[in-house]
């Protein structure tokens, strides 16, 4: 297994995405996620992605050329419309102008409309708290979860993601996880891998808990924490597809399917200034404090660090040298 530098991973991304249709500071945006997410162990959201973004590239699925649009409709609600483009290029184009509207305001939301999959919402309320801003962000995706004692799926694994600042242009808190007990990928690598699942991860069509992760992609996944984590769900839910007209979960179409129409989906942020109140920065301090004293415990995300360089699996790495046309 090849160990490659992040940085080149970024290039050879770039690069492919830019051969399948994607202009190049789209592709570079695209890219920088990919590069972020291979650094931080965050393998579902980045290289696992790329070749069905290069597919949809091509087949139109996703606009390689689209020109997002940023408005702000209210002091503090700032929008923008990927126009089905990639929602990276599209987050990158709004942000400025969020962080604009919560400095102004306290707090401010931005609505991403009618995009691509983000694959990892934590690379966005990252940005957001590195420019001294708390960011909340929530996403829906493809049915895959049914109510709790139900069978029929109603909404997607919906990540939740939320970043604090450090007061210093770094992150001092942040987590970004899915309102399932896993995430949707992990199924999906488990079964190409020809590997079982923990029993709890997933029920099968008749609603019995599965270890087959082929049943349980047939079945539904299981919310945390049951119904706590379906209300959850169903919050990112109607926050991300009812306040940006996204599709809701039911009526989205298979993420990676190299053809078919647009995501259509829609991401939701919150973004709060921390310098509302004079007590935030000591009350973050006394959190940390009181978990650092617990040996072993630290606060979610704290001591992240992005490596340079990682493994790739020799399939892995052999295809993006394809995709991006060095084979």
């Amino acid at each position: 297994m090849p160990v490659i530098e992040t940085r080149e991973i970024e290039a050879l991304s770039k690069t492919a995405l830019m051969r399948h249709g994607a202009e190049e500071w789209i592709a570079a945006s695209v890219a920088d996620a990919i590069r972020e997410a291979e650094a931080t162990g965050n393998r579902i959201c980045g290289l696992y992605y790329l070749e069905s973004y290069c597919q949809q590239l091509e087949t139109g699925r996703v606009k390689g050329g689209a020109v997002p649009g940023v408005t702000r409709p209210r002091p503090g609600s700032v929008r923008v419309d990927a126009r089905f483009g990639f929602a990276q290029a599209a987050f990158e184009k709004a942000l400025p102008e969020a962080i604009a509207a919560c400095r102004e305001n306290g707090t401010a939301s931005l609505a991403v409309c009618h995009a691509h999959t983000c694959t990892s919402l934590g690379y966005f309320t990252g940005q957001i708290a590195r420019a001294g801003l708390i960011g909340l962000g929530l996403t829906n995706a493809t049915p895959i979860v049914a109510p709790p004692g139900g069978s029929t799926r109603v909404i997607g694994t919906n990540p939740i993601a939320f970043s604090v600042p450090d007061g210093e242009g770094g992150i001092a808190m942040q987590f970004d996880q899915s309102t399932t007990t896993v995430a949707l990928g992990k199924i999906t690598m488990a079964k190409a891998a020809g590997e079982a699942i923990p029993e709890g991860w997933a029920v099968d069509k008749d609603g019995n808990p599965t270890t087959d992760p082929e049943a349980a992609l047939g079945g539904s996944l299981v919310s945390m924490g049951g119904y706590k984590g379906w209300g959850f769900g169903l919050m990112a839910e109607l926050l991300a597809a009812g306040l940006t007209g996204g599709l809701a979960s039911q009526d989205v179409k298979p993420l990676k399917a190299p053809e078919g129409a647009p995501h259509d989906l829609g991401q939701f942020y919150l973004l709060i200034d921390p310098g509302m109140s004079e007590h935030f920065a000591a009350r973050l301090a006394r959190v940390a404090e009181g978990v650092a004293a617990n040996e072993g415990a630290r606060m979610p995300g704290q001591g992240r660090r992005e490596a340079t360089s990682v493994e790739v699996p020799d399939a892995l790495w052999s295809q993006l040298r394809a995709l991006a046309g060095q084979a």
